[in-house]
């Protein structure tokens, strides 16, 4: 017994924009067979998958990107030596700031 499918009937089939495994209405059917639906969540219409869903992108481990980046900076030039800090000089004295203002004080009233 074959299968006969309408359009407007509603399949399962893995949905190209929301990457899930959801349900879908026949939107064309050809030789008998379904060849576009149309997801029921996001409206989008694709080919149909068949109810497969596509297998998993291999993630790049960590590893190929340290050793990326190893290789980078093993190309770059060294960066200069920043220079040398200058010797320290001695700090200065803190000033007595009243003794500043009884200074100034008797300049200004002149000799005595």
């Amino acid at each position: 017994m074959t299968n006969v499918y309408r359009i407007g009937e509603v399949q399962d089939d893995y949905c190209t924009s929301c990457h899930l495994l959801l349900s879908h209405d026949i939107a064309s059917v050809a030789n008998g067979e379904i060849a576009k639906t149309t997801c029921r969540t996001c409206h989008n219409t694709h080919d149909y998958r068949h109810a497969q869903v596509p297998p998993r992108r291999k993630s790049s481990k960590k590893e190929d990107k340290q050793s990326l980046l190893q290789q980078v900076l093993a190309s770059m030039p060294k960066p200069p030596e920043p220079p040398q800090a200058p010797p320290a000089e001695a700090r200065p004295q803190k000033r007595d700031l009243w003794a500043e203002i009884e200074r100034i004080k008797a300049q200004r009233k002149g000799p005595a």
